[in-house]
């Protein structure tokens, strides 16, 4: 599980596709990088990867065909900057929101406008699972959603995440990962499962309300 606060950026070294599918080195600066070992998660744009090997400050992930084919992934190259963070510890604060690491679609920026110190994007996509004010993760980044149309949400960016993320680096046009807000989906199956169903005070109880 990640918080969508995003530790560090780093830099793709090199990518190796294949038709199995890809292997991605890049290089982060985390400050106590020595506690990160072979195995751990972490999210990349975003993406819940594990981490196969280290030659600090360069490590690798493997990457499957299914995260390519869902995710902006496959589209990395050699010097672009990517959004890093480790999995949340269960002793901190859980600033942002729950965060899985597994992207659920990936969309496209329709526009970028400033306004003031913020900027405005705004995001062509299926908004069934995105509410007004609610959280989503764009590339990993845990944002606040302040604008919803039915093929289209908005998110404003403080000088703080623009200045320490790679969405300062989008353009119009660009391809995101996007993960929805982890109780919606569950809250959607919940509906769909029992939208048939009368809702009574026994089936409140059987469903711990």
């Amino acid at each position: 599980m990640f918080t969508g606060l995003v530790e560090t950026k780093g830099q793709v070294e090199k990518v190796i596709l294949s038709d199995m599918g890809a292997k991605i080195l890049f290089s982060a600066d985390f400050l106590d990088a020595k506690e990160i070992k072979v195995g751990d998660s972490i999210a990349l744009n975003g993406v819940c990867l594990s981490v196969i090997s280290i030659n600090l400050p360069y490590f690798e992930a493997d990457i499957m065909k299914e995260t390519l084919n869902l995710t902006n992934l496959a589209f990395l190259k050699k010097g672009d900057e990517i959004n890093l963070e480790r999995a949340m510890k269960i002793n901190s604060r859980l600033d942002g929101h729950i965060v899985s690491g597994h992207i659920d679609t990936s969309a496209k920026i329709k526009s970028i406008e400033n306004d003031g110190f913020s900027k405005k994007i705004k995001i062509l996509c299926n908004t069934d699972l995105i509410i007004y004010k609610g959280s989503i993760a764009i590339n990993g980044v845990s944002l606040t959603v302040s604008k919803v149309e039915y093929d289209f949400f908005e998110v404003s960016l403080i000088p703080e995440t623009i200045e320490n993320t790679n969405l300062k680096n989008l353009k119009i046009g660009d391809i995101v990962n996007i993960e929805y807000d982890i109780f919606a989906k569950y809250i959607k199956k919940f509906i769909s499962k029992n939208e048939k169903k009368e809702i009574t005070l026994e089936f409140l109880k059987e469903n711990g309300f």
